[in-house]
């Protein structure tokens, strides 16, 4: 065993260096790899059989692990035994001959165009509203992860030009634009948070654009917490979250003739299969559609 952590160490530095994975996804890996080694396999780097691992991602099954989640440990055991291999670690390749789960991918939750206007129909009176108000239109308007939207700065936003330059996953930065509506309930939010906080602003808050009451950057939770009201108050019955309008923003962008490859660069994803899920969502409401109104649907 004292072997196997000394190349999990070393694989990975591999993930996070080389690979540049968030921390979420490295935690996730060495959790996956830990319960391979330690709890399931019990032998040498060595000495893992393709007969092990299959017995491993059975006995996942029998448990009732989540497809998914069987899939996410196969991909990281798989990766780790590649990884062993090319840097001459080992020359035991246990998953060459094994067949992988296949991902069972759940359609993500979209709103429609007319659920969109519903959500965003609101008069923004307090000063959340219309905080919130620009934060809604902003993640309909580029696909942002939330996480990038509470972390925006000011220095990242170019107004004039209608773009704002991201830094993602990994490290990745993107350029993603604004339209009129975003913008104008952008400045909408800057003018009001300069006349509130104006020099009472603590200054390493200063840089960030959405801040609560207390002058301190809004975090994703509260602000889905008052997403959720706004859901409510519009009549939609779907259950939103912030990255429902990430969805809808990718879905309807190809929905109206936008390149699959304009869409994964402005989600900053890195394979383009993540992008295409998006595809099957418009092909099912397809089917809906020809279903409810075609005479023999």
């Amino acid at each position: 065993m004292k072997q196997a952590l000394q190349f999990f160490d070393e694989f990975i530095k591999f993930l996070q260096f080389e690979k540049g994975l968030s921390l979420n996804t490295i935690s996730a890996y060495k959790n996956d790899l830990n319960q391979y080694f330690l709890e399931k396999i019990n032998k040498t780097i060595h000495n893992v059989s393709a007969e092990d691992l299959t017995e491993f991602l059975w006995q996942l099954k029998q448990q009732g692990v989540k497809p998914n989640s069987i899939y996410r440990k196969s991909s990281c055991i798989t990766q780790f035994h590649k990884f062993l291999i090319s840097e001459n670690l080992t020359t035991n390749n246990p998953v060459e001959s094994i067949m992988r789960p296949k991902l069972q991918r759940k359609l993500p939750t979209v709103l429609s165009v007319d659920e969109v206007d519903k959500l965003l129909s609101f008069k923004p009176i307090k000063f959340n509203d219309v905080r919130n108000k620009a934060m809604i239109e902003m993640l309909y308007a580029t696909g942002l992860r939330v996480s990038e939207l509470v972390n925006l700065t000011f220095d990242q936003i170019d107004l004039e030009n209608r773009f704002i330059r991201v830094i993602g996953k990994g490290g990745k930065e993107r350029i993603v634009l604004l339209n009129k509506k975003s913008i104008d309930a952008l400045k909408e939010w800057i003018k009001l948070r300069d006349k509130k906080f104006s020099s009472k602003i603590n200054p390493q808050y200063d840089k960030y654009i959405f801040l609560s009451k207390l002058g301190r950057p809004i975090s994703r939770i509260d602000f889905w917490e008052q997403l959720k009201n706004y859901v409510r108050n519009a009549g939609i019955s779907k259950n939103v979250s912030p990255h429902t309008l990430r969805h809808s923003f990718a879905t309807h962008m190809l929905k109206y003739g936008a390149d699959l490859r304009v869409v994964q660069e402005l989600l900053g994803h890195s394979d383009i299969s993540t992008t295409q899920i998006y595809t099957q969502v418009d092909r099912q409401h397809l089917k809906e559609l020809h279903k409810k109104y075609h005479p023999r649907g």
